[in-house]
């Protein structure tokens, strides 16, 4: 992750360019594709199609809530508020994953019923309808392709358009059995798929988002090996206290004590530190330092 420098300002603000324009995009085509896929559904009375369009329109939902929390996180601080809206990014990211799971569980009691209660469908307009599907959510994923990496909103997005791809080319496939063979069982049974791809996808992110919001350690970072790589720069004789948690999806923080041989060589054993952190990861850092004869008392070196 790139820590955010006065360097990279014009790189940072062409990258949320991108990612607003890319969600405005995702949100347009897959808001458009659920009205079609719910009326063809309802038409023609396919679980798969109706259970598939649920999951869009909750990805049109979390897509709208992933944007909105970009534009929280680039409020600035104020004094009741001092890392600005931020954290934000992290509680939407978690409530996502609880709609996501949510979906999963109205296309199960759905499909399991359908499996009790079978009925006829047309599969040729699903085949149809789910092939517009695969084109919006594969084009939609490969929006959020590049930057996926960076944001765990942005992944989340990837994640699920990605899956959609997926899903929808079972959808696809379902129809084409049932044009052939006539078996409509295969309709539910591709809306209980639908529900796994979902629970697959959401997993890592509803465990991330549920760990970053209770500032656990954010996904990558060591804390044991940071506290070896800052004891490693000159001048330090040893960490502890560390503190590591997410500030945003983007955005790490860190607070240690620093116990150094020289305090009057603490400035620059700041700025080796700090750049150091930057690189593993920690664009702020907060730095307490210490001599080894008056360092806090719960610590022994």
């Amino acid at each position: 992750m790139t820590p955010t420098q006065k360097p990279h300002h014009h790189h940072h603000t062409h990258t949320l360019t991108s990612l607003n324009r890319a969600f405005l995009w995702g949100i347009s085509l897959n808001a458009g594709f659920v009205i079609i896929e719910f009326a063809v559904g309802l038409f023609y009375g396919s679980m798969g199609l109706l259970s598939d369009a649920g999951h869009n329109l909750s990805d049109v939902a979390s897509l709208l809530l992933a944007m909105l929390a970009f534009r929280l996180a680039q409020v600035h601080a104020t004094p009741h508020y001092t890392y600005g809206y931020k954290k934000s990014t992290v509680l939407i990211s978690l409530l996502n994953s609880v709609i996501l799971l949510i979906a999963v569980g109205m296309i199960i009691a759905e499909s399991i019923g359908r499996m009790f209660h079978p009925a006829p469908v047309e599969g040729g307009a699903i085949a149809w309808t789910a092939g517009i599907g695969v084109v919006v959510n594969g084009f939609t994923a490969w929006l959020f392709m590049k930057d996926k990496d960076r944001d765990l909103n942005v992944k989340g997005a990837y994640l699920h358009m990605a899956a959609d791809a997926l899903v929808s080319i079972g959808v696809l496939l379902s129809g084409v059995v049932i044009s052939w063979t006539g078996w409509t069982l295969i309709d539910p049974i591709v809306g209980l798929a639908v529900a796994c791809v979902i629970v697959a996808s959401v997993w890592s992110l509803t465990r991330d988002s549920l760990r970053l919001s209770l500032d656990g350690v954010p996904e990558g970072i060591d804390v044991e090996q940071i506290g070896q790589r800052m004891s490693t720069v000159e001048g330090v004789r040893t960490v502890h206290h560390i503190h590591v948690w997410a500030i945003s999806t983007t955005e790490n923080a860190l607070t240690a004590h620093v116990v150094v041989t020289d305090l009057a060589a603490q400035e620059r054993i700041k700025h080796d530190l700090k750049h150091l952190l930057c690189e593993l990861g920690i664009s702020h850092a907060t730095l307490e330092f210490e001599t080894p004869e008056e360092c806090c008392s719960d610590f022994s070196d």
